[in-house]
């Protein structure tokens, strides 16, 4: 290994969105950074809601609420419950408008892992992954890491 590429910055990607199931994956994106000294690029992305309503069906905008805001609200509060005091990880945090799985393929290039959590709702679901899960596994051009949400902090998670 050359020495350049040993001094080289390595990144991990993890999509938050306050979620239990995301909480777990940047806890694990966290641990994984504490091991092997790689940044964690913790992303949150947010869009404005669109309503149908009024005559005929057309689009309107709810507008009246700070979305960006409250991501970053969401996603510090989700950093501070991850990372332990005295933590050497380093997390840099990143609020982005857009549609969520794109905003995580594009945070994610150049990475070099995406990591993001699995909805799974019950004994069956939880053998399944959520949409944005599905689509970042198939279109990312890192590895990608599901982990599964679990509840007790003691126990390493599980990963699919």
């Amino acid at each position: 290994m050359s020495e350049s590429s040993k001094n080289a910055v390595r990144y991990i990607t993890v999509g938050v969105d306050g979620s239990p199931s995301s909480d777990e994956a940047l806890r694990w994106a966290v641990r994984e950074a504490e091991l092997t000294g790689d940044v964690v690029k913790a992303v949150i992305a947010w869009q404005f809601p669109v309503l149908l309503g009024g005559y005929g069906w057309a689009p309107v905008v709810v507008d009246d609420a700070d979305f960006s805001s409250l991501a970053e609200k969401v996603l510090a509060e989700s950093v501070a419950k991850a990372v332990r005091a005295g933590s050497p990880a380093r997390v840099e945090q990143h609020v982005v408008e857009g549609y969520p799985p794109q905003v995580l393929l594009d945070a994610a290039a150049g990475s070099d892992l995406l990591v993001v959590g699995s909805r799974g709702h019950g004994t069956f679901t939880d053998a399944l992954i959520g949409s944005v899960s599905q689509h970042c596994a198939h279109h990312a051009k890192c590895p990608v890491v599901i982990v599964r949400g679990h509840h007790d902090p003691d126990e390493p998670p599980s990963t699919t």
